[in-house]
């Protein structure tokens, strides 16, 4: 993955006791390979304690806005995002990837009103679409799950832009706080059907986006769904790992002979089975593309050219990319003797 590329880190923004926005410069000649969508999201690379470590974080401005920034909430045990909470400071280099990403959102071809579902630090891509859309004057309705006001990210900018666009519905919920206007309890069935069916119900949304935990998202893509809502107009993005695993994938055994092709380069090595395809390719310091690896972004995509593979989950790719050949490297295990994946042809 040899596109990264160094950035300085312009500004730095605390958004909540446990988040921070972070905005990179982008020199001139660089603002090409740095142009995304609404949605996308960018990798970024740098050593930690002596290990390097890729984070995706998901962008939060908008093409429009021709700024390049996201937002980094704390995870627990985590450790880039401990460290861009409490050590990150404006003027430092880190490396990082062109966005990214298959959650998009473009006014061009997702024309009509959108509706939004986010929980936490989902709102990140959720955001950049939402400002796009109104600015090109889309009828828009977020739906924005967090435990307090306190925790909640973008919580003023938000409330500005309801001040200032009359086609923006925007209500939150909290899980452990009461405010004002604000819904109680957790994102589920009721709070989707009070926003649908009650305080939008005169607005045909043509797309709906969501952004948060597994079970979030099932819940508001089945309430929808049993609404009549085409599952071809429901978009979402995970923002951590499912917990379910494809046992046939983890119970794979024996050796397999693999060619790997990245970067125009050919590499063929024996490999445990029991491996992933990314693990195996990283062991053999091959350049591989990847940077959650967990299955929740699509940055190892490959195409697997000869050979079969069988993944331990799959939140990303379509049946026609599947037919296609296509299995997140991070995720895959070989099923013959001998493989081969091209990284380049996808």
């Amino acid at each position: 993955m040899s596109d990264f590329r160094s950035l300085e880190v312009r500004h730095i923004h605390r958004e909540t006791p446990s988040a921070v926005s972070v905005e990179f410069s982008i020199p001139e000649a660089l603002q090409p390979e740095f142009s995304f969508k609404s949605g996308q999201y960018i990798t970024i690379k740098t050593m930690l304690n002596g290990e390097e470590v890729r984070r995706a974080y998901s962008l939060c401005s908008t093409p429009k806005e021709n700024i390049v920034k996201v937002a980094i909430k704390e995870v627990v045990d985590g450790t880039f995002s401990k460290y861009a909470n409490q050590e990150l400071t404006e003027g430092t280099v880190l490396d990082v990837h062109p966005p990214e990403g298959k959650f998009i959102y473009t006014p061009s071809t997702h024309k009509g009103a959108i509706a939004l579902y986010a929980a936490g630090s989902g709102i990140t891509p959720i955001m950049s679409i939402l400002k796009t859309a109104l600015d090109y004057g889309n009828t828009v309705a977020l739906l924005y799950g967090n435990k307090s006001t306190e925790e909640t990210i973008f919580h003023d900018e938000l409330i500005a832009l309801a001040e200032k666009y009359p086609d923006f519905y925007l209500k939150f919920v909290y899980s452990q706080s009461r405010a004002d206007n604000a819904l109680a309890g957790r994102i589920d069935g009721t709070t989707v059907n009070y926003v649908v069916k009650n305080q939008m119900k005169d607005v045909a949304f043509a797309h709906h986006y969501i952004c948060g935990p597994e079970a979030m998202i099932t819940t508001v893509s089945d309430t929808l769904k049993n609404n009549g809502v085409a599952e071809d107009t429901i978009h979402f993005e995970l923002f951590t790992a499912s917990s379910e695993t494809n046992e046939a994938a983890e119970a794979v055994t024996g050796k397999a002979t693999i060619s790997i092709t990245v970067d125009d380069e050919d590499f063929t090595f024996e490999m445990d089975a029991s491996e992933t395809i990314l693990d195996a390719a990283l062991k053999q310091k091959i350049d591989a593309p990847y940077s959650c690896q967990g299955g929740i972004c699509s940055s190892c995509i490959c195409r697997v050219t000869e050979g079969k593979a069988i993944m331990e989950k799959n939140q990303i790719l379509t049946d026609s990319e599947l037919e296609e050949g296509m299995v997140l490297a991070c995720q895959a295990h070989p099923t013959t003797a001998t493989i081969k994946v091209d990284f380049d042809d996808i």
